[in-house]
């Protein structure tokens, strides 16, 4: 399992930094939300992955 959520959590990163930035251009503040959204839970799913023991 652990070898699937890093690389989702990559996904996810990308995923909410291009929708952040596709949002400030197009000057849409839900989809800047979504994107900071996803942003956040890749990171607390990348903090999950590194702090469980293997």
């Amino acid at each position: 399992m652990r070898y699937l959520l890093a690389p989702a959590a990559v996904v996810l990163l990308v995923a909410g930094l291009a929708g952040v930035v596709l949002g400030e251009s197009d000057d849409s503040p839900g989809l800047q939300l979504l994107g900071g959204l996803l942003v956040i839970g890749a990171v607390a799913i990348g903090v999950r992955v590194l702090r469980v023991p293997r």
